[in-house]
């Protein structure tokens, strides 16, 4: 088991454990929640050994065989398949015996190497690689293509497989869906909950945590406080634990002010001096109720669109893709990804877009927001039709040199009178204070953009998108940066917008909570989808191994 024992933990000057014991048992999933800074990180850190506490004892076994995703870039010509094999720390192990026994021309040794290396999975390694791969959402065209020619999210989607490849006792996972789409998501969780480990995640998933997760450990002014159960039922036991907290607190005030009085009363009086002064050592002697004090929680609204366009536009005959290439022979075609699509967004409407990875969801938004144009047919637009556009790569549109009242300044400047706020909010003051209400305010709105969290960056973009008043939201994986709370303020802010909303998202809460239908992307077409989002996960499996068995059919063939 991990025990921590009177822990305390420093990064510079700020303590983030105090004194602090817990123990995890193994083969428990552990979900690490707490506000950001709170030092999940870092605890962590100490996990693998990147850091050592300050004080007290943190014991893991020694035997214990740790795995988790590496958070570097892989640069490599290996393919896909022999990286994530070499994460097989057991069997590389094994393969390097084998070669050193071979050199040593020692039969004994050569015979026990093989064994090794037979009892390491040798004969199927290959399988259970590309298994990981085509679950986290790569074709089977991809499993021999060399690391380095796909993107950054594929690669970290290459990380995690070799960390599930790795045998291991316990596994730490932080933030492992950020790059995930909804199928290789769910496709995790099933694979996680087969894990038989010790496993602790951080991720700011709520459904995530309650699928794979059976203890919650809060990280609370620098205590970890153990709950048993999901995140779920961490927070309903957190917010009756507050609510008692609150109460015993209440009732503490109660007796102080009554102590107190007394003692204000009588202590100038001679006779009643004694009595007064043994209040005061009651008083001090009283434990302490910590008062709730819960920071309020980020939150933002969208304003009232200047218009509501009914409907927001027509698909007609459209059909989506990529023109040709630019070095593409002259007369080459588009590729076209979803066609023939008749479809209205109307005023109001709130629109989860689902469909498997490829099949071309991102392609329609960027679409519709006028990053592509269509391949064939047309999109007509309502008049006054604003449209707010979060993409993927919306953090990377961002310059990293400038500051966010830089980015508003020249938002301001671009943006089209027609859609303008008036002119007070578009003055620095303005900007500043309207900036203030996304929590940019003091130094930060001068800090550079570079040097900011991958969540205040979605933040800054969220707060460009309000600005604008928009009265049609295209939001293509809006939460992979942003907290708990943050996706909590977003959900509340969506829920109170008055337009229309598209959404691509692979967390389900958010799904739930905003979206009234359905559109499924799928086989090139785009239809309605009837079920819920349960039934949309048994889609996914259900697709998943067609696709797997389409596979092998055309490798025998």
């Amino acid at each position: 088991m991990i025990i921590f024992k009177n822990v305390t933990l420093r990064r510079g000057s700020k303590v983030l454990l105090d004194k602090t014991s817990v123990t995890l048992n193994p083969g428990e999933k552990t979900g690490l929640v707490g506000r950001n800074g709170a030092g999940k990180s870092s605890l962590f850190a100490m996990l693998n050994g990147t850091l050592h506490e300050d004080g007290g004892e943190l014991s893991i076994p020694a035997q214990w065989r740790m795995s988790q995703v590496a958070q570097d870039m892989p640069e490599t010509e290996q393919s896909a398949t022999d990286f994530v094999i070499e994460g097989d720390t057991v069997l590389s192990a094994a393969q390097a015996e084998v070669t050193a026994a071979e050199a040593s021309d020692d039969g004994m040794r050569m015979a026990h190497a093989y064994m090794a290396l037979h009892d390491a999975g040798a004969h199927d390694a290959p399988a259970r690689a590309q298994a990981l791969i085509l679950g986290l959402g790569f074709s089977v065209a991809e499993l021999d293509k060399p690391v380095n020619s796909f993107s950054g999210g594929w690669r970290m989607r290459l990380q995690l497989a070799r960390a599930l490849m790795c045998p291991s006792d316990l596994l730490l996972l932080d933030e492992p869906t950020n790059h995930l789409d909804l199928d290789a998501l769910v496709w995790l969780e099933a694979w996680l909950k087969h894990y038989a480990g010790t496993m602790v995640v951080i991720s700011h998933d709520r459904e995530f945590l309650d699928a794979v997760t059976d203890v919650t450990l809060h990280i609370d002014q620098g205590k970890l406080v153990r709950y048993g159960g999901n995140y779920s039922k961490f927070e309903d036991m957190r917010a009756e634990q507050l609510l008692l907290q609150q109460a015993a607190h209440a009732k503490q005030q109660d007796k102080i002010a009554h102590l107190q009085k007394f003692i204000d009363r009588f202590k100038a009086k001679a006779s009643k001096a004694k009595q007064a002064q043994s209040r005061v050592k009651a008083l001090e002697r009283m434990e302490k109720v910590a008062p709730l004090l819960a920071d309020a929680d980020f939150q933002f609204q969208f304003k009232e669109p200047l218009s509501l366009p009914n409907p927001m536009l027509a698909m007609s005959a459209a059909s989506f893709g990529y023109p040709a290439a630019d070095d593409a022979p002259a007369g080459t075609p588009p590729t076209v990804i979803v066609q023939k699509v008749n479809r209205s967004v109307l005023a109001g409407q709130r629109i989860g877009i689902l469909g498997a990875n490829g099949q071309g969801k991102s392609t329609l938004v960027k679409t519709v927001a006028g990053d592509l144009q269509v391949t064939a047919g047309e999109i007509i637009t309502g008049k006054g039709l604003n449209i707010g556009y979060f993409s993927q790569q919306e953090l990377d549109v961002l310059r990293p040199a400038d500051n966010p009242l830089e980015h508003m300044i020249r938002l301001a400047r671009d943006t089209p009178a027609s859609v303008r706020p008036n002119a007070a909010d578009c003055r620095e003051q303005g900007l500043r204070n309207f900036l203030g209400t996304f929590n940019f305010s003091g130094d930060m709105v001068k800090q550079s953009v570079g040097t900011m969290s991958g969540g205040e960056k979605a933040r800054l973009v969220l707060c460009m998108i309000v600005w604008q008043r928009p009265n049609l939201l295209l939001l293509d994986e809006p939460t992979n940066h942003l907290d708990l709370a943050t996706r909590e303020a977003l959900s509340v802010a969506l829920n109170e917008f008055e337009g229309s909303v598209m959404l691509v998202s692979h967390d389900r809460a958010l799904l739930r909570s905003v979206c009234d239908e359905f559109w499924l992307v799928s086989q090139g077409g785009v239809r309605d989808f009837d079920g819920d989002l349960d039934d949309y996960q048994v889609y996914l499996l259900e697709e998943a191994k067609r696709q797997r068995e389409a596979a092998s059919a055309r490798k025998a063939a």
